[in-house]
């Protein structure tokens, strides 16, 4: 098994971008105990903000999971940061909070999730399943399409 984040996920033919930093008065992750707490992570491509609008109108299904998978690397990166990008310091993803900005009239919030879902598990095998809610809401930073937040228990250092 690849012992490192970045190079599983470079095995899976992506790569992760540089942590991003937070966009105002609150920090990146937060460990408590063995669990990581990761704020939510908007889908950036190159350092951009990627997949701009709402499902249900301007961005089709197939484009929002493509941003959930974006937000999930930007997950994975804050991972690989606060672990020194060590595969064995995570012993799960415990859940995600996606957050799919969509029309009042979309419901399948839980399709365009499964871009971040399946990631974590093509990422961490069973490790990576998790508890998960996926939510409609107006509008996310930035005019965004998704956002994806994370829990992960980490082993010890």
């Amino acid at each position: 098994m690849t012992r490192s984040i970045s190079g599983r996920v470079a095995e899976l033919g992506l790569a992760l971008e540089a942590a991003a930093a937070p966009a105002a008065n609150y920090v990146s992750c937060v460990q408590e105990g063995n669990l990581l707490y990761i704020s939510g992570q908007i889908s950036r491509k190159n350092g951009k903000a990627a997949y701009l609008g709402r499902l249900g109108d301007q961005i089709s299904d197939a484009d929002g999971v493509e941003a959930a998978r974006l937000s999930a690397l930007g997950v994975l990166s804050q991972i690989a940061a606060a672990t020194g990008d060590r595969m064995d310091r995570v012993a799960r993803v415990v859940r995600l909070g996606v957050f799919v900005a969509s029309t009042p009239d979309f419901n399948r919030q839980s399709a365009v999730a499964n871009g971040a879902s399946d990631l974590m598990v093509d990422v961490f095998g069973d490790a990576g399943r998790h508890a998960r809610s996926a939510v409609g809401v107006a509008s996310l930073p930035q005019g965004v399409a998704v956002e994806v937040e994370a829990v992960v228990a980490l082993t010890q250092a």
